[in-house]
């Protein structure tokens, strides 16, 4: 079950970054332009967080039942001197869940808007915030903090 899960992870990242990164164009393209927040933008605004909190889960299915977050949890002093110990036992967790905590409440509060432009400007300013904190959080091949694929497969 866990590779499953590893796969989806990474499968579901890519949902997560192309709906966080068209969000926040129309929503600049929103907010900037004085346009009307149509069913499209609704949707995109509730896909992202659907996606986000979709993501999460997983991750949190992943990290409580990794062998990796396991040995770190239960040899910690050991495991700190270790980066990638530390990453992925502290810091990818704490980063995901403020950025996804983030988008839910740029999501919450854009639907709660009264005016179209109230709605571009709060989705794109909490959407831009999360995807600054997702980009620096996720373990990118070219990462300095940890590394993995673009693209994990069996």
């Amino acid at each position: 079950m866990f590779p499953i899960l590893l796969i989806a992870h990474s499968i579901t990242r890519w949902f997560v970054v192309s709906t966080l990164l068209i969000a926040i164009y129309r929503g600049i393209r929103g907010w900037r332009g004085a346009k009307k927040f149509t069913k499209r933008d609704e949707s995109l605004r509730h896909g992202t967080a659907t996606f986000a909190h979709i993501q999460m889960m997983i991750g949190y299915l992943l990290y409580f039942n990794s062998s990796f977050i396991s040995y770190f949890r239960s040899h910690f002093k050991e495991a700190v001197q270790h980066f990638d110990f530390v990453f992925f036992g502290i810091l990818h967790i704490t980063l995901m869940t403020i950025a996804v905590i983030i988008i839910t409440i740029g999501s919450s509060s854009a639907k709660r808007q009264q005016t179209d432009l109230a709605k571009f400007r709060i989705m794109t300013i909490c959407y831009l915030v999360a995807a600054i904190i997702v980009f620096i959080a996720i373990p990118w091949p070219f990462s300095p903090l940890a590394t993995r694929p673009y693209l994990r497969v069996f």
